[in-house]
């Protein structure tokens, strides 16, 4: 990288930005964070983006004039979004899976375009009504403290980091956007249609997807990843990618649907038969996916939402018939293991977890910095292919790798704290707290086989809406419980009296 000074400048700054945004408790405070983390984005986009590249925006004219007509309609959404700002969460949830091949000069990338640019209309638009003195709630310390210390030490980390540009990408395109985005989602206005919206949102993206699936499984065409429609002429089988480039991902995002159709069909905000002919639709595109990280989360949450709304009787069944799944899985890896190799058995993740733990092994306490790791794995490891093909497909073994011990410790309390805020909405809202607990738990169970956790809007998205929903929702019970005395949760019970909502959730003013 050209410019690797003002990078690591930059990084601190944003991060040290980000982490005073999350915390900010008044409006100077979150303004200010908000200029931070807008001008280490912008300093790094200019260090990790050549000049001559940067140019190629204004020059030919018509690239000028591409420009205008983008901020002209990035002005509209703001106005837009200022006006109505209670549709800022649903917006962001239905742009944030779309990826955009984006070329500029001789960088490439295949971007979160459409989130990138609701997010940048939603700031536009929060900051717009932050100066009129509507900021919203403050996100709970539960989740803002470690939040802000994972991205203010990942974005420190890139003084240290093995890979300057890699870990520069990392910081501009996913920690720093999407440390606005819990901003953008947690200050929004609540309203009672969010829950509902949110998870159609989520179930129709999904369905989407998998209708892609479905006809590229009977065209045996049109797939975006090139590697996998090669590996496709080599195999038996046809494996699909939907609008993803990585079958894995396509997977993660019906994996997520499913867990909310699920707990929506336990607790009857949806038919029976309604909701299992969606979930049959859904599971059919994800089986041609063949992810073996989807299948697995998929199971576990199945697994965890039945025992958690089940009855006794089927709470035993399934504890029994998940530690028989779990055994046949391993004696099946076992038996292939004998015949082949682990790596062959596991698809490569036993050789990636090995030279990753290499790289944790040399650099306990502080790791490599982020981004780091693939390319530390390739020279400590005595890897003979590219760093690329190094990178951990175990996100609890990428922060150790990159971040070290202080980012593992970290990175357990963002996730208690994440597990403790979904826990005490259940408890206020039971269909909101389980439906987003699952999607949680998909998540982090597809991270403990597939990269991305970090890099994923949805897992910061679902963070948002704890702390979101902590703050509003016992707010809005009081508000119901003085028009409506007989107000109810969304399973149909009692709410909590009041004064014990209080002492469950205090407001932050």
């Amino acid at each position: 990288m050209p410019h690797g000074d003002l990078a690591q400048l930059s990084a601190v700054i944003g991060g040290l930005g980000a982490a005073a945004m999350l915390l900010a408790r008044t409006r100077p405070q979150l303004l200010a964070g908000l200029a931070a983390t807008a001008a280490g984005e912008l300093a790094l986009a200019a260090a990790l983006i050549p000049g001559a590249d940067l140019k190629l925006l204004v020059n030919p004219p018509s690239h000028a004039a591409a420009v205008v007509v983008g901020v002209v309609a990035l002005g509209a959404g703001a106005w837009a979004l200022a006006r109505y700002p209670a549709v800022v969460p649903v917006a962001l949830l239905a742009a944030a899976p779309f990826r955009v091949s984006v070329s500029i000069g001789a960088q490439k990338a295949y971007l979160l375009v459409p989130l990138y640019v609701v997010l940048s209309a939603a700031m536009l638009a929060f900051v717009s009504r932050a100066l009129r003195g509507d900021a919203g709630k403050p996100l709970p310390p539960l989740l803002a403290v470690p939040a802000a210390v994972f991205v203010a030490l990942a974005g420190t980390s890139l003084l240290w980091t093995r890979d300057l540009r890699q870990g520069s990408i990392e910081l501009l395109f996913f920690l720093f956007p999407f440390s606005a985005l819990v901003v953008a989602v947690a200050r929004a206005p609540y309203r009672s249609w969010h829950p509902p919206a949110l998870a159609a949102t989520l179930i129709a993206l999904a369905g989407l997807f998998s209708a892609v699936a479905l006809f590229q499984r009977l065209t045996h065409s049109h797939l975006l990843a090139g590697d996998v429609e090669r590996a496709n002429a080599y195999t038996t089988y046809f494996r699909v990618t939907s609008l993803f480039k990585d079958p894995s991902i396509f997977g993660r995002h019906v994996v997520i649907a499913i867990a909310v159709l699920l707990v929506a069909v336990w607790l009857g905000r949806t038919g029976f038969w309604a909701g299992a002919a969606l979930i049959t639709f859904l599971w059919a595109g994800l089986f041609f996916s063949y992810s073996q990280s989807s299948f697995v989360a998929l199971f576990a949450v199945g697994v965890a939402v039945s025992y958690v709304l089940g009855g006794p009787r089927l709470r035993r069944v399934l504890l029994v018939g998940a530690a028989a799944c779990v055994l046949a899985g391993a004696a099946f890896v076992a038996a292939n293991a004998v015949n082949d190799s682990p790596r062959q058995a596991t698809s490569g993740r036993t050789r990636l977890a090995r030279v990753t733990w290499v790289v944790f092994k040399n650099h306990p306490l502080v790791g490599v910095g982020i981004g780091g790791q693939p390319q530390a794995s390739r020279d400590e490891a005595n890897t003979e292919l590219s760093a690329k093909r190094d990178r951990s497909h175990t996100t609890p073994l990428t922060v150790a790798a990159e971040l070290g011990l202080l980012g593992l410790l970290v990175y357990a309390a963002l996730l208690a704290g994440a597990a403790r805020l979904l826990f005490l909405i259940t408890r206020l809202d039971r269909a909101l707290g389980l439906g987003a607990a699952a999607v949680f738990l998909a998540l982090f169970i597809h991270s403990l086989f597939y990269a991305g956790f970090f890099e994923d809007p949805i897992v910061w998205g679902v963070m948002a809406v704890a702390g979101w929903a902590y703050v509003v929702l016992p707010r809005a019970l009081r508000t119901a419980a003085v028009t409506d005395p007989g107000v109810q949760s969304s399973d149909g019970s009692p709410q909590q009296p009041v004064p014990q909502l209080q002492r469950q959730a205090p407001l932050a003013d």
